[in-house]
């Protein structure tokens, strides 16, 4: 059975979250510890939303030197699948395995709310599961989302298809262009703010109103890289 692994860092809030999703996909869930420098075998890494250290210097600046990080980086450069949610993404950014970065929310506040997407990229390992254009319906909840990018890059990210989710109806934190996540050239790295680990069951989040109709839009991300392994 596919595995994947969920690396827990100091102040990880949404590490058992993620494991849940990746079991209700269908995967085998592998806990992974920030310290050490061992994958266990896994097939695929989702790196989780929280605080890893406080959020000190930068969000995800700290964690992004952590131990495992040098593995997590060299299995993506191999091709392995690598999911950064919130601070995750931050995370990827930090180490450079995703373009642009992440600020505080134009509005300066933190967020949480249900946040509709476009799914701009269906070729990614996390996204091949969803039709082209998809609007979905998935839980936000940060106060440093808002991502930024020089001219130059913008210009590759949107011109060469690396821009995976757009906000749609609201940008929620300001993010240049509505970038609500990227992704890799290869396609097996891809970041976004958005948890879809909040949305991987019927009857349970987002709001009651849409729960029915968009409660598991989240779990196409984890069915996806499920997939992506499968074919490979």
């Amino acid at each position: 059975m596919t595995s994947i692994g969920v690396v827990t860092f100091p102040g990880s809030l949404d590490d058992r979250d993620a494991q849940r999703a990746i079991r209700l996909a269908g995967a085998t869930p592998i806990a992974l510890w920030h310290g050490e420098h061992d994958l266990r075998g896994v097939d695929a890494i989702v790196l989780p939303g929280g605080f890893s250290y406080g959020d000190y210097l930068r969000c995800g600046a700290i964690a992004s030197f952590s131990p495992i990080m040098s593995e997590v980086i060299d299995a993506a450069a191999k091709g392995m699948p690598v999911l950064g949610i919130c601070n995750g993404f931050q995370m990827l950014a930090e180490a450079h395995l995703l373009a642009g970065g992440l600020i505080r929310n134009a509005h300066g506040s933190f967020i949480c709310r249900d946040q509709k997407l476009r799914v701009e990229n269906t070729s990614t390992a996390w996204t091949n599961e969803f039709d082209d254009g998809a609007e979905i319906t998935i839980p936000l909840k940060n106060g440093e989302g808002g991502f930024i990018a020089d001219a130059e890059t913008i210009a590759r990210l949107e011109g060469e298809g690396q821009v995976a989710f757009r906000y749609l109806e609201v940008n929620p934190n300001g993010s240049i262009n509505d970038i609500a996540g990227v992704t890799n050239e290869r396609g097996n790295v891809v970041g976004l703010m958005p948890h879809p680990e909040h949305a991987t069951e019927e009857g349970f989040g987002p709001d009651t109103a849409l729960a029915m109709r968009n409660g598991t839009d989240g779990l196409k991300f984890f069915t996806s890289a499920i997939r992506s392994l499968v074919s490979a």
